[in-house]
């Protein structure tokens, strides 16, 4: 949270001076802004029509960076290397640190190997100083260094600029995940009423037959008593307690 909220006072900062800006003094705040350790979004800087009016011109170039360091990472600068200014010593920092922020966006556990190769790194100790020092003390990803396993495991990544139409593709996303939560909402519902309705067929079945049973040990009992045979009774469990009576006869002597 408190870097969310770093990175809004800093923007507004930049976005109010880029709007007096323009020509040669726009193309320096670019660098100003892709230099400062402590800023890492630049979307509103390239919504600035003042900003975009560099396109085209002999500033161009700073543009172009601008948009690299909002979207792009150090393998993308160093395959254009050509085609965009040369970065200073802060910014090239800055470009790695954002370029540590996109693959965490994207994978929990990230290899030594493939940062070294993203960041152009040459050991394991350059390496970790980068991120503990450049990233997590920056508070931009948190995380735990397994030399063991040779991984930095992702517990926490600050979020980067959206690329253009990647929050068309998020917002479809979402819609496609609520349209499938709201199905399976349905679905539990009618699995629900379908066991409450089993429900109470079988509490109906249960006083049926708990009915006919009663009727029926009602029955024996008035039978038993006509004969005059036996005693009915019922325990408490309801279960048919029957004692037979000798009968005392007398039969005369032959």
């Amino acid at each position: 949270m408190e870097v969310e909220i770093k990175q809004a006072e800093l923007v507004e900062q930049f976005v109010v001076l880029a709007r007096s800006a323009r020509g040669r003094a726009a193309a320096e705040l670019i660098t100003h802004a892709t230099s400062h350790p402590s800023l890492f979004a630049f979307s509103e800087l390239l919504s600035l029509p003042h900003i975009l009016e560099l396109q085209g011109t002999e500033h161009a170039g700073s543009l172009e960076l601008l948009r690299l360091f909002a979207h792009g990472t150090w393998t993308e600068y160093k395959n254009n290397i050509h085609e965009l200014p040369p970065l200073q010593p802060q910014q090239e920092l800055k470009l790695k640190q954002l370029t540590v922020m996109t693959l965490a966006e994207t994978a929990k556990v990230l290899q030594y190997d493939l940062l070294m190769q993203q960041l152009d790194v040459s050991n394991v100790r350059e390496l970790e100083d980068l991120l503990i020092n450049d990233c997590m003390y920056a508070g931009i990803v948190r995380g735990k260094l397994d030399q063991r396993r040779r991984c930095f495991e992702v517990q926490f990544a600050a979020g980067r600029d959206l690329r253009p139409g990647q929050l068309e593709n998020m917002i479809s996303t979402l819609a496609t995940w609520l349209g499938n939560t709201e199905n399976l909402l349905l679905t539990i519902q009618e699995k629900i009423k379908w066991a409450d309705s089993m429900s109470d067929i079988d509490r109906k079945h249960k006083k049926e037959v708990e009915d006919k049973a009663e009727e029926l040990r009602k029955s024996i009992k008035a039978e038993m008593e006509l004969r005059g045979q036996q005693d009915v009774g019922y325990t408490e469990s309801g279960a048919l307690v029957m004692d037979y009576v000798e009968e005392d006869r007398s039969r005369p002597k032959s």
